[in-house]
């Protein structure tokens, strides 16, 4: 079904109001909803404030039609933009079970050639500090390490 306001996107917002006998239906996208009657709760609610109920608001994703409590349910989203959708109440849960909310990559692996290369920064960064302080025979250690990796990185070699 098509929204009724903007005849172009899919309805995923249903409304449905009832003043005394009449009943008043709306099928809007989600652009069009948020814009007409923005985020509703039960203090900006005037027809929860007159009936005394609160009218519920159902975000839902636009492309799948997942709603919050779809994944409060099943732990699962329906496609990719549902992240974009619930971000706001997703980063919360997000960021109890991971500890963080932003991808930081695969941390602790060497193997890829990312972590190769920050391995390589690492081992430079001591080489150093190993020279400043005229610690020869640990900047000897490192600068065999050193070279190991970037014979991996740069010469194809799989020693390292």
């Amino acid at each position: 079904m098509l929204c009724q306001h903007c005849k172009k996107n899919t309805a995923t917002h249903n409304r449905v109001v009832i003043i005394g006998d009449k009943k008043f239906e709306s099928h809007l996208c989600a652009d069009c909803y948020l814009s007409m009657f923005g985020e509703l709760n039960s203090k900006g609610d005037i027809l929860g404030e007159i009936t005394g109920e609160p009218l519920v608001h159902t975000k839902r994703c636009p492309v799948c039609g997942t709603t919050f409590s779809d994944y409060e349910r099943t732990g699962l989203l329906g496609c990719a933009s549902c992240y974009d959708v619930f971000k706001d109440s997703l980063l919360p849960v997000i960021g109890r079970i991971h500890g963080k909310t932003e991808h930081v990559g695969k941390a602790g692996t060497n193997s890829d050639e990312h972590g190769l290369h920050r391995r390589l920064k690492a081992l430079q960064e001591q080489l150093e500090t190993a020279l400043r302080e005229k610690r020869f025979n640990d900047a000897d250690e490192l600068n065999r390490r050193i070279y190991a990796i970037s014979k991996t990185i740069y010469g194809g070699g799989n020693n390292g």
